[in-house]
């Protein structure tokens, strides 16, 4: 429509719709009055919010699992496959954990770098599709892959070298905890920061929330370390154990202790 223009042809009606549309996207300003109300909403009581987020989450949530299957899907697969090949099992050599780091790393962090720089830094909406063809966007999903088996080597590497076992052991609680531990942040999370909380929702700095973030995970290493020197579960597996089987577990270490032996 903008070269139609420039070259002084008449604009169709579609073309004008689109120019219409465009405008408005690359003009687009903050909602200011739609920031505050938000806000507002946030820091109000547990119904008020539940009402709020219920719309925009069942509709999130379903596009979520619609478009993004293959990718869930994907990332179960290469986690079943290095599970087999011993990959999480600390099985292989420390060599090959290296390898898999540098390469993990040295492909996942530029493209990070790449997708930050490209999308976030002062470019307008045109200047960024003029200047690119593709969006950035679509390298994410694997950067991820890349930078999660990168993880993954490094904490195996770090493990293996027992430079600081407990560390790798509060770890391992969380993880036999992982369920629990999930729902927990997200309970903790939103009693800190919503209004039937504490209320500090929008009233940190960005560099200040990685300190809620450190002590969320301090408090859960050193939460699960308690709970599973008394209990074979945390509260959450036990449960969903207890609905599997449709019948109570075992759950404190003592219950099992005093099983009799099997002949």
């Amino acid at each position: 429509a903008v070269k139609a223009e420039k070259a002084g042809k008449k604009l169709t009606a579609e073309q004008q719709q689109a120019q219409a549309i465009w405008l408005e996207r690359e003009n687009r300003k903050p909602d200011l009055e739609g920031r505050d109300r938000h806000i507002s909403k946030m820091r109000s009581d547990y119904g008020t919010i539940f009402d709020y987020r219920l719309p925009g989450q069942s509709i999130g949530r379903s596009w979520e699992i619609y478009h993004n299957i293959w990718y869930m899907l994907c990332m179960m697969f290469i986690g079943m496959a290095l599970f087999r090949l011993g990959f999480f099992s600390n099985k292989l050599s420390t060599s090959t954990y290296a390898m898999v780091l540098i390469i993990g790393y040295g492909i996942g962090i530029p493209m990070g770098l790449i997708i930050f720089f490209s999308t976030g830094v002062g470019l307008s909406l045109g200047a960024y599709v003029d200047a690119y063809r593709v969006p950035h966007g679509a390298l994410d999903d694997f950067r991820r892959y890349f930078l999660c088996i990168g993880h993954a080597s490094l904490i195996i590497l770090v493990f293996r070298s027992r430079v600081i076992p407990w560390l790798m052991k509060g770890l391992s609680n969380v993880g036999q905890m992982a369920f629990t531990n999930y729902l927990m942040q997200s309970i903790i999370c939103t009693l800190f920061f919503y209004g039937y909380g504490l209320g500090y929702y929008n009233h940190l700095k960005y560099h200040q929330l990685y300190f809620v973030v450190g002590a969320v995970w301090i408090f859960q290493i050193i939460f699960s370390a308690i709970w599973l020197h008394y209990f074979l579960f945390g509260p959450f597996e036990w449960l969903w154990r207890s609905l599997t089987y449709w019948k109570f577990q075992p759950m404190s270490l003592k219950q099992e202790k005093k099983k009799p032996l099997s002949s």
